[in-house]
């Protein structure tokens, strides 16, 4: 693959991410940023480096539906616009939508312990949709798919971080766009988003993310574009030692529930400094941890007045 390398600022803690543009018998941008005007202009002087303009791009594919990868997309009026077809939700945010998204995360967290107090200001994250894109997609890319433009470039479903999360795999060379999947200096969020199918059950995002780590393991790729940070070419020996500090992080979680313990009293005790400016994400970490551990036969959960709690097996 023939790929530039476009760094845009974000105003998010985890900093800066990478858009990627990618030539073949198509123009293609791999992500898009937030949509700032700082992003905007970041992205308008990476492609006149390459030597092109935004009227230049033919399609734009996007990795997940974050906003930090997903915003500047209404940049390129009358381009392509692919990705997993639950992205669509986040650009077209109809009211429907919006008001399955707080009835599900309102369901979940009271189940999840949380004072009534704090939902409000968990959903209120939902006042970041001003960073996403507007602009439909005009095609769905699922597993199998080939990238339309760049032949034997291949379309793998890596859900976890992102329900809506795709790596590009180019057949030829094993290298990979990778979006948030395996990141060079941190370990990606498996943020609790609703279904792709949008019912009520929660996925389980810390178990999804694991099988797409291992899955990546199994690829033979050779090199990671990834979404922040540098590319990544040491992968094998990155999953392995990320999967061995999350079943460590479980087994701290482990050793906290020899009493049944909320998901919330958890999160405050794991993360006591900081639980409060992040709660929606501390939430998603210490729940991913339970998980594990249910997983594993290592902890065990029951219900109490419409409250889960969660206990050492």
């Amino acid at each position: 693959m023939e790929v530039h390398k476009i760094v845009i600022p974000t105003p998010y803690a985890v900093g800066d991410v990478n858009a990627f543009l990618v030539k073949g018998d198509t123009l293609t941008l791999f992500d898009a940023g937030p949509k700032t005007e700082e992003a905007y202009e970041a992205i308008k002087w990476g492609l006149r480096g390459a030597g092109y303009e935004l009227k230049d791009v033919e399609q734009v594919v996007l990795t997940h539906h974050h906003p930090d990868h997903a915003g500047w997309v209404d940049a390129f009026v009358g381009t392509e616009i692919l990705g997993h077809r639950y992205v669509d939700h986040w650009m077209r945010k109809t009211d429907e939508f919006l008001a399955y998204y707080d009835r599900f995360y309102t369901k979940h967290l009271i189940e999840q312990g949380v004072p009534e107090k704090y939902i409000p200001r968990i959903l209120k994250v939902k006042g970041e949709v001003e960073l996403f894109g507007t602009t439909p997609l005009t095609q769905f890319l699922k597993e199998g798919d080939e990238v339309p433009g760049h032949p034997g470039l291949k379309v793998y479903e890596t859900p976890g971080h992102a329900q809506s999360h795709l790596i590009f795999i180019d057949e030829k060379t094993r290298e990979c766009i990778g979006g948030d999947l395996l990141l060079e200096r941190t370990s990606s969020n498996p943020l609790v988003e609703p279904p792709v199918e949008l019912t009520m059950e929660r996925p389980k995002s810390l178990l999804q993310y694991n099988s797409s780590l291992k899955r990546l393991r199994d690829l033979e790729v050779t090199k990671m574009y990834t979404g922040h940070g540098g590319e990544v070419t040491n992968i094998v020996q990155l999953i392995d030692e990320r999967l061995e500090k999350q079943k460590q992080r479980a087994l701290k979680v482990r050793d906290m529930i020899e009493q049944p313990k909320t998901n919330f009293e958890a999160t405050t005790q794991l993360f006591e400094r900081i639980y409060q400016q992040q709660l929606g994400l501390t939430l998603s970490e210490t729940i991913g941890q339970m998980d594990y551990l249910i997983d594993e036969g290592l902890a065990e959960i029951e219900m109490r007045d419409g409250i889960y709690y969660y206990k050492k097996a």
